[in-house]
């Protein structure tokens, strides 16, 4: 049963997507002159298929069985987009579904931009499946086996867990992976009706006995990001701190900047870039 606090937004939410359906927008005739604009009730409790007193309860935020399926019905009669869907969902307190997650849109060039300028800090776009999706040069110095990597690869749980050894030159992996698996399966449980992330975990558990072992567990924490320490060969160790930012117009990406600790790590940074460039 909602609260006090959402009974209201949900009654407020609803009139307002209500009145800014015309009945010509579902195919009825508008009548005689309406008091007020958009749909009535009783035409939102018939286009979605249930009865009018159910449906001015839920208005009410009265304490009725909802259903995922009724909500859904509610919110493609009143024509509501993805982020209307999902606050229909909180404000009713009920449970989402899966979601099934959609390829990431082609991203914009001037993210590009942004991610050249955050040299000689390390940075990359990533998805919420992990999939690194753009780097800067920096982040390519770091991790060459990563962004060469095929795409079903080029993944940062992929490359913690399954990468040949002496590619991702990490060395508190042991600490950090537990950790990972954890944050990752928070994100699955939003996705686990996704066949493309269902298979990532089967090919990663084939690749990596180590992941099958903590998948197994079953922990599971919100996602944070860690401080990873890496020793790379002819530079020495670099201590890096990641910070995570979402980006509004992308749900789902985020852009992750890992900043040295110490002089001696931001130094090292420095000589990995020069070698990086006479290569």
């Amino acid at each position: 049963m909602p609260t006090t606090t959402n009974r209201t937004e949900l009654r407020e939410f609803l009139r307002s997507r209500r009145a800014r359906v015309s009945p010509e927008d579902v195919g009825i005739l508008p009548g005689v002159r309406r008091r007020t604009p958009g749909l009535r009730r009783e035409e939102v409790a018939q286009l979605t298929g249930v009865g009018i007193t159910w449906y001015t309860w839920l208005e009410q935020g009265r304490p009725i069985n909802v259903s995922s399926q009724v909500l859904d019905a509610v919110a493609r009669t009143l024509f509501l987009d993805a982020t209307e869907r999902d606050h229909l969902y909180r404000l009713a307190e009920v449970p989402q579904p899966p979601v099934i997650s959609d390829p990431p849109t082609e991203l914009p060039g001037h993210l590009d931009t942004v991610l050249e300028a955050l040299d000689p800090l390390p940075a990359m776009l990533v998805d919420a499946r992990t999939d690194v999706l753009r780097w800067n040069r920096a982040y390519a110095a770091l991790h060459p086996a990563l962004v060469s990597a095929p795409p079903g690869k080029r993944n940062t749980l992929w490359h913690l867990f399954a990468a040949p050894e002496g590619q991702h030159h990490i060395v508190n992996r042991d600490e950090q992976a537990p950790e990972a698996v954890a944050g990752f399966r928070y994100r699955y449980s939003q996705n686990a009706g996704d066949p493309q992330w269902q298979d990532f975990v089967t090919r990663l558990c084939t690749a990596s006995p180590l992941f099958s072992r903590l998948w197994a567990t079953h922990d599971v924490a919100p996602p944070h990001l860690c401080d990873k320490r890496y020793d790379i060969t002819g530079i020495g160790e670099v201590s890096l701190r990641a910070t995570g930012m979402e980006l509004t117009d992308h749900p789902g990406v985020r852009l992750v900047v890992q900043t040295p600790t110490d002089r001696r790590s931001r130094e090292n940074i420095d000589r990995l870039l020069r070698r990086a460039t006479h290569l």
